[in-house]
C-alpha cells in the first residue's frame, strides 16, 4: 500500500511541474509576440517617418530569376505556427530570411497530420480546402475548411516542383503529402504525381513516433486513447475551453486549427461543450483526429505502411540527441546547460522509459534500449529515416559533404547534439550551429539537388553576365 501511495505521489508532482513548465513556456512565447507587436506599435507611432516619396527602379531579371527559383517550403511542427500568426515572432527564428524564396505556411497546430498536409496543399495552390469527404465522416467535421484566395505557388506541378524543410511532425506532414500527390488524392486535380516535391528536409523528424507520447498520456495498449490523468488531458481541457469560448482577435493571433470541428460555443451551446468534454464530439472523440495519435508508434506505424520513398524525390534528415552513455551504462542526458528547461525532464524520462510488459510490443523486434537516445520531444532513432513497419533504404553521414553526389530515393541522416527545439524560435540559443544547418540545407536545395539542369541563383547570372560583357 506504502509503495504504491509513494509511487502515486510522484506522479501526481511529476504532472504538477509539467503542467506548470508547459504553461509558462507557452505564457512566455504569447506574452513575447504581443510585447513585441506593442513594442513595435509604439515606436511606430512615436518615431512616425516622415512621408517621402522615392523612385526605386525594379531589377526585371533579377526578379524573374528569383521567380524562377522553386520555393522552399518551411513546414513548421506541433504548436507550432506559420507567418502571419503571433504577429512578428518568427517559429523558424528567421531562417526564412536566409533564402530570396521561401514560405512558411501556418497549418493547425494540433489538427492530425492528414488534416495539414491537405490544408498544405490548399495552402499552395489556393482555393477551398477539402478534408475529404470519407475522412470527414468518420472523424465528425466539416468536409470544407479555410478558402485561400490565392495559392502562394498556384503553378506548382511536375515541372514546377517545391523543396520542403519540415520540422519535428511537419517532416510527416510532407510525406503524407507526397503520397496524396502520387495517389491522385485531391478532387479536381487529376494530373498530381509524386514528382511536384523534388526534395524533404526532415529537421528532428518525427518519422517513426516517439515514446513520449505514452509519457505524456497517450495509451500505450493502443497508441491513440488518452489516459484518464495526465498532461495530454490539461492539453485537452486547455483547447476545448480556447476554442468553445472562441474570442476572435485571440483565435486570429493563434489559433490550434480545429474551426473544421465546429466547436465554438456559437454553434454547439453548453451542451456541445459537454460532448466535447466527455469525448462525444471533437479531435478527441473516439476517431482520434489530431496530431498526438499520429505521433505514437502505433500511430506512426500505420501511416508509414502506405507511405513510400519515391525514387525521383531527394531525402535528407537531421536526427537531434541530448543523451549519452558514459562507460557503456545507462543512458543519461548529456549535461544541463545544454538541454532548454522546457525538454530536460523529458529527456531524463525518455532514456529511462520501458514499454509495458503486460501488453503486446507496438511491433516485432522492438527493444526500449534503441528507443532512449532523445532530444526531449522525440526519439533519436525515430528521425533517422522510416523505419517501422518496413526501414528503407538509409545512409549515415559524419558531414553534409560524404553525400555528394546526392542521389535520389535514398534517406541521407545526420546525427546532431541539440535539442529539439535548438533550431526553432530562438536563434541566439544555438548560436553558429543555427547558421550551420539552415545554410547548408538551403545550399543544398539551390546547388545539388536539380532533376534537370542545375538552376542559376540570381546573384550567380547577374556574375555571368558582367563575365559575359567583359569578354
Amino acid at each position: 500500500m506504502i509503495p504504491w501511495l509513494m509511487v502515486s505521489a510522484i506522479q501526481v508532482a511529476e504532472l504538477s511541474v509539467s503542467s506548470v513548465v508547459h504553461i509558462f513556456y507557452g505564457l512566455y512565447i504569447f506574452s513575447s509576440a504581443v510585447a513585441g507587436d506593442l513594442t513595435q506599435s509604439l515606436s511606430e507611432s512615436i518615431f512616425k517617418p516622415k512621408a517621402t516619396i522615392e523612385v526605386t527602379q525594379i531589377d526585371q531579371e533579377k526578379t524573374k530569376d528569383v521567380n524562377d527559383l522553386p520555393p522552399i517550403v518551411l513546414v513548421h511542427g506541433i504548436f507550432g505556427f506559420g507567418k502571419g500568426r503571433l504577429g512578428g515572432l518568427s517559429y523558424f527564428a528567421g531562417a526564412e530570411k536566409k533564402d530570396e524564396r521561401v514560405l512558411v505556411p501556418d497549418l493547425g497546430s494540433l489538427t492530425s497530420v492528414h488534416d495539414r498536409a491537405r490544408e498544405l496543399f490548399y495552402y499552395l495552390k489556393g482555393g477551398l480546402v477539402d478534408y475529404g469527404e470519407e475522412h470527414s465522416k468518420a472523424c465528425g467535421h466539416s468536409q470544407f475548411g479555410r478558402f485561400y484566395e490565392k495559392g502562394e505557388y498556384q503553378e506548382w506541378d511536375e515541372d514546377h516542383p517545391i523543396h520542403f524543410v519540415g520540422h519535428s511532425a511537419g517532416a510527416q506532414v510532407v510525406r503524407v503529402l507526397q503520397q496524396m500527390l502520387a495517389d491522385k488524392m485531391f478532387e479536381g486535380y487529376e494530373n498530381t504525381n509524386e514528382n511536384w516535391v523534388l526534395s524533404l528536409t526532415s529537421l528532428s523528424g518525427a518519422l517513426n513516433g516517439t515514446t513520449r507520447t505514452y509519457i505524456d498520456g497517450i495509451q500505450p495498449e493502443d497508441g491513440k486513447s488518452l489516459k484518464p490523468i495526465s498532461l495530454l488531458q490539461i492539453c485537452k481541457l486547455g483547447v476545448i475551453m480556447y476554442d468553445w469560448i472562441d474570442i476572435p482577435w485571440l483565435k486570429s493571433y493563434y489559433n490550434f486549427g480545429f474551426d473544421h470541428f465546429n466547436m465554438s460555443r456559437k454553434k454547439t451551446g453548453v451542451r456541445g461543450l459537454l460532448d466535447l468534454l466527455l469525448g462525444n464530439a471533437g479531435p478527441f472523440a473516439a476517431c482520434g483526429d489530431w496530431i498526438l495519435p499520429d505521433l505514437s508508434i502505433q500511430g506512426s506505424m500505420k501511416l508509414n505502411a502506405s507511405l513510400q520513398t519515391f525514387p525521383n524525390t531527394f531525402y535528407f534528415s537531421y536526427a537531434t540527441k541530448r543523451t549519452t552513455k558514459p562507460l557503456g551504462m545507462m543512458t543519461v542526458p548529456s549535461g544541463v546547460m545544454g538541454i532548454h528547461p522546457l525538454l530536460f525532464i523529458r529527456v531524463l524520462q525518455m532514456s529511462q522509459w520501458q514499454f509495458p510488459r503486460d501488453i503486446p510490443l507496438p511491433y516485432k523486434g522492438y527493444r526500449d534500449e534503441d528507443w532512449q537516445d532523445n532530444d526531449g520531444a522525440l526519439n533519436t532513432i525515430s528521425m533517422t529515416h522510416p523505419r517501422i513497419p518496413v526501414e528503407h533504404s538509409s545512409l549515415i553521414l559524419r558531414s553534409d559533404s560524404d553525400c555528394l553526389p546526392l542521389l535520389p530515393g535514398i534517406w541521407y541522416y545526420k546525427i546532431v547534439e541539440a535539442d529539439h527545439v535548438m533550431f526553432i524560435m530562438n536563434r541566439e540559443r544555438a548560436g553558429v550551429e543555427f547558421d550551420l544547418i539552415y545554410d547548408s540545407i538551403f545550399e543544398r536545395c539551390r546547388k545539388h539537388v536539380f532533376r534537370k539542369a542545375p538552376q542559376t541563383l540570381p546573384n550567380e547570372a547577374q556574375h555571368h553576365e558582367r563575365g559575359d560583357q567583359e569578354e
